[in-house]
């Protein structure tokens, strides 16, 4: 047996229910979930026993939204240093995003981020490929069992992807043979409102325009308008980073149409701004309380279907720069899976709700095969969480290369103590382990479904 080990005596969230009992992990596969009885079952030679009493244990949070920069932009992240702060933060796999430079947008730029990350990811990993108004020739011929979605962009933002031509979108819509994965905020309703904004402040304008500028209506008519032409051609569309209650209202968590929430969406509201300023702008901006506990409702009764982290680094310098020039993103993966624990405490949502939300229905919205549940046979993508252990984020504690974080001076209850990827430890109590050579490339069943 390699990497062969029992987690015992832990409490065990999977698939709505927590029990106590023991994981067996054995050749980097689920060998056995069992129930805790009055004769526990003999631990069988060879295996490493860690006691996981008072742990929870989890599957791996799959991250279907991060920017990893690479390449292009490695000064500010890199596929390297953002998958061990991904492995601290309890997530195993991921999906990349393509504003790249250059973008992903064909299937050699695609070939190249897979070599990339075969080097230096310490989780298992894929890659969107970016849509263009003609690059549909190299969407038809994309590999879907190992490319995760085609990435839509319906308003400028970090990067040059944006579609907003007629034409090119219902093409998109008609013939791309994955799922289409939607930024959408109204290109035209954003620069109306920039242009006001400007008028109005100059170089004076600051952070707290950024949700008048990237607006409810804007976000609204876009969605609208990305669900009716996957209504018309019957694609497979989820909406990502919904941050308005109005869109929330439009999803029923079932169907074609789903739609992800972002953690910085769920964490902050706009009073935020008078106190990190351009440290929590992004694309969709956040916005008022209101839409932030619409984005909570949507997401404990399963209408929002999915949450990642839309982990967006930028350096501090960037993100000082005047409003105009201030990139739009924040790094969160490392500390999403403590942030969505800490809101059970409040009533939210249970720890099984989370599991549902980051761990489960990724696996089953993007089709990934064999990960995502606690099931004999899955791949061992593991995580323990001590629910007791508390932390306080610090800027000095983040691994991600940008060096800051906009969670600084939190204290959150629970701490990942172990993650294990394809069985092997990557994390193990505050050390990240490089030696680990188990990550592995994404594999994609051809039917996708909710169920």
């Amino acid at each position: 047996m390699l990497n062969a080990c029992c987690l015992y005596n832990a409490t065990i969230i999977n698939e709505g229910l927590s029990m106590q009992g023991s994981l067996f992990i054995a050749d980097g596969l689920i060998h056995d979930v069992v129930p805790a009885s009055p004769q526990q079952p003999q631990t069988p030679p060879g295996y490493a026993v860690i006691d996981a009493t008072g742990k929870w244990v989890m599957p791996g949070v799959i991250d279907t939204h991060v920017h990893f920069r690479e390449p292009g932009a490695t000064h500010k992240a890199c596929i390297a240093a953002e998958t061990r702060a991904a492995a601290a933060g309890g997530v195993t796999a991921f999906i990349d995003m393509p504003n790249t430079l250059p973008p992903a947008t064909t299937i050699d730029a695609i070939d190249d981020k897979f070599r990339r990350a075969a080097t230096d990811s310490l989780i298992n990993y894929s890659f969107y490929m970016g849509a263009t108004t003609d690059n549909l020739d190299q969407i038809r011929r994309m590999d879907t069992r190992r490319i995760g979605g085609v990435k839509l962009f319906l308003a400028s933002s970090t990067g040059q992807l944006l579609v907003d031509d007629r034409y090119a979108l219902e093409a998109l819509f008609a013939e791309t043979p994955a799922l289409i994965a939607a930024h959408c905020e109204d290109e035209t309703i954003v620069q109306r409102n920039l242009e006001t904004f400007r008028k109005r402040y100059g170089y004076d304008l600051t952070a707290a325009s950024h949700p008048l500028i990237r607006s409810e209506e804007a976000c609204l008519r876009s969605t609208e308008r990305a669900m009716n032409l996957a209504a018309k051609y019957g694609t497979q569309l989820h909406l990502l980073h919904v941050s308005t209650a109005k869109e929330a209202a439009l999803f029923t968590g079932r169907g074609a149409t789903t739609a992800e929430a972002c953690i910085p969406h769920l964490w902050f509201y706009d009073e935020a701004y008078d106190r990190l300023s351009h440290f929590v702008k992004c694309n969709p901006a956040i916005k008022t309380l209101t839409d932030r506990e619409a984005l909570r409702k949507a997401v404990a009764g399963g209408r929002i279907t999915t949450v990642a982290t839309d982990h967006a680094p930028h350096t501090r310098s960037e993100k000082q720069q005047p409003y105009l020039h201030a990139p739009s993103g924040m790094p969160s993966i490392q500390y999403a899976l403590p942030l969505m624990l800490e809101l059970c405490r409040d009533g939210l949502w249970t720890p099984e709700t989370v599991v549902e939300r980051m761990c489960h229905a990724p696996a089953r919205r993007f089709g990934i095969a064999r990960r995502g549940f606690l099931r004999k046979g899955y791949h061992a993508d593991v995580v323990i969480v001590d629910p007791e252990r508390p932390q306080t984020i610090t800027h000095a504690g983040v691994r991600s290369t940008c060096g800051w974080t906009p969670y600084d001076g939190l204290t959150l209850a629970t701490s990942v103590t172990h993650t294990f990827v394809n069985g092997e430890p990557v994390f193990e109590n505050g050390r990240i382990i490089d030696h680990a050579t188990g990550a592995m490339a994404l594999a994609f069943e051809s039917k996708r479904s909710l169920e």
